[in-house]
């Protein structure tokens, strides 16, 4: 997928609306064993990258350091239809001194702002250095079940009506319905 395209993806409102919410990213990678892991992380969009922070000697940084390839997902809960974002790329990871200002502006969406001063308080007396984690989307797909559907889908929904997708392109069968 090319830049473009990817950012003409991250520039839906919906995708804009996922980008910007509380809800957390479920972050996909190969752990250090060869098993795959999918955790739930707070992160803060850029305008062109993700970039979430954690504890230096945690097990998701020595991962990523071997296999920086990564897939995140950021979907609604008790809605319908729901929407869900797609995002893979590769991360970048970079220990810090002190706690990055991303990390609390992503933390600002979840935590109560009556909580938050304490909150950012000991968060910056705990840590004397994080990791930062930054991807920069190289693919992404929104599926908000209107306008668009996973790919298996559309093809059952094609292919039910005798109708194909080539190269981008419906071909043969019903095309005006």
């Amino acid at each position: 997928m090319n830049r473009q395209d990817v950012a003409e993806v991250l520039a839906k409102p919906i995708s804009r609306e996922l980008l910007g919410s509380s809800i957390p990213a479920r972050l996909a990678y190969v752990g250090i064993d060869g098993a795959p892991r999918a955790i739930p992380i707070g992160f803060w969009w850029t305008g062109e990258q993700v970039v979430m922070a954690t504890v230096p000697k945690s097990a998701k940084v020595r991962a990523l350091r071997q296999n920086p390839r990564v897939a995140l997902t950021i979907d609604t809960q008790d809605e319908w239809p729901p929407r869900v974002l797609l995002i893979r790329g590769a991360a970048r990871v970079e220990l810090v001194d002190g706690v990055p200002d991303s990390y609390v502006e992503a933390s600002r969406k979840v935590v109560p702002a009556a909580h938050f001063e304490g909150w950012e308080q000991g968060v910056r007396a705990l840590y004397d250095q994080m990791v930062v984690i930054t991807v920069e989307p190289d693919w992404a797909k929104l599926l908000d079940f209107e306008t668009t559907l996973p790919e298996a889908v559309e093809d059952l929904l094609l292919a039910r009506r005798g109708a194909a997708v080539v190269d981008g392109q419906l071909t043969a069968g019903d095309q005006a319905s």
